[in-house]
C-alpha cells in the first residue's frame, strides 16, 4: 500500500497534498469552547463551515479527551455522535467522516449504521481489547494515537527512557499486531498533549521526522493545545497563531493530515507550504 493513499470505501484518497481534518466535538467539556457543538443547528453550521473552508475530512468526537475529562458511558457517547451522524448521512453523504472513539462497540455502530469511513482511536487499542479485531473486521482506515493511561490519568505517565525510541517501539509493536490481523490502512498519531510534558511535546515536534521510518501516513493534532497556550502564557482562544506555526513545522517534517479547529487557516498553511516545497 502506497503511504500516500488511504482506502476510503474502496476508493483511494490521495495524501500527496496533505489533508485537513476539521474537528467537530459533540461534547459540553472539550478544552476549546469554540469547538463544542451540541444542538442540531450548531452542528450543521459547523459542518458547513468545515466544508466551505476547504476541509477534506470531518472528525467527530462524543467523548472529551482533555486532561481530567469526565468519563461517560458508551450509550451516552453514541447518543451524542448520532446527532451529527444523522445530519451527515442525510445531507452530506459524500463527506469523509472519521469518528474519534476508543470503544470498539461504538466504532462498529458508527461504521455499520452510518457508513463512517475512518476510526480515530486515542488509545491505540489500549482501552478496549476488542478494538484491533473490530477494525480488522470492519476494514476501515485506523488512526492509532500514542497515549498512556486514560484521559483522566494520562498526565501521570510522562516518564520515558527515551521519548522518541519509546514511541517508535510502541508503534512498531502495534503496527505488527494490526498487520497480522489484516489491517492495511494505518495512520500514526504521536499524541501531542497526551501523556507528555510541555517540553516533551516540543521534543516530539522537533523529531517528528523520526516517524517516517514506518512509511505510514502521519496525523498531527496540536490545534490550540496546552503546548501552545501554556508556553505562551495565553489561552486556547489566543492560540491560532501558535497553531499555524506548529502546523507549518509539522508539514515540513512530513505530516500528511492536520487535525484542526481552524480549517481555513490550516488549508492556507498547506497551500503555502506546498507552494514553497514544490516551486
Amino acid at each position: 500500500m502506497d503511504r500516500k493513499t488511504i482506502n476510503i470505501k474502496g476508493e483511494l484518497l490521495s495524501l500527496e497534498t496533505p489533508l485537513v481534518m476539521g474537528i467537530l466535538n459533540i461534547t459540553p467539556d472539550s478544552f476549546y469552547d469554540g469547538s463544542r457543538k451540541q444542538t442540531q443547528a450548531e452542528i450543521e453550521e459547523r459542518i458547513q463551515d468545515i466544508l466551505e473552508e476547504g476541509g477534506d475530512l470531518i472528525d467527530i468526537g462524543g467523548y472529551s479527551s482533555r486532561p481530567g475529562a469526565t468519563d461517560i458511558s458508551p450509550e451516552e457517547e453514541m447518543m451524542r455522535l448520532e446527532i451529527a451522524l444523522d445530519i451527515l448521512s442525510k445531507h452530506y453523504p459524500d463527506t469523509v467522516i472519521s469518528v474519534d472513539t476508543f470503544r470498539a462497540g461504538v466504532a462498529r455502530q458508527c461504521v455499520e449504521k452510518y457508513g463512517v469511513a475512518i476510526i480515530n482511536d486515542i488509545s491505540g487499542g489500549e482501552l478496549d481489547k476488542n478494538m484491533f479485531q473490530t477494525i480488522s473486521e470492519l476494514q476501515v482506515p485506523y488512526i492509532m494515537m500514542h497515549m498512556r493511561g486514560t484521559p483522566q490519568t494520562m498526565q501521570q505517565y510522562t516518564d520515558y527512557s527515551h521519548l522518541i525510541v519509546d514511541l517508535r517501539k510502541y508503534f512498531a509493536e502495534k503496527v505488527n499486531q494490526l498487520r497480522l490481523l489484516g489491517v492495511n490502512d494505518i495512520i500514526l498519531d504521536p499524541g501531542f498533549g497526551f501523556s507528555k510534558t510541555l517540553d516533551q511535546n516540543y521534543q516530539l515536534m522537533q523529531q517528528l521526522n523520526e516517524f517516517q521510518i514506518f512509511d505510514l501516513p502521519l496525523l498531527v493534532g496540536i490545534s490550540r493545545k496546552g503546548m501552545i497556550y501554556k508556553f505562551l502564557e495565553n489561552t486556547p482562544e489566543e492560540s491560532l497563531n501558535g497553531t499555524t506555526v506548529l502546523n507549518t513545522i509539522a508539514l515540513l517534517s512530513g505530516a500528511d493530515i492536520l487535525r484542526v479547529h481552524d480549517v481555513k487557516a490550516a488549508v492556507e498553511t498547506v497551500r503555502i507550504v506546498q507552494k514553497t516545497i514544490l516551486s
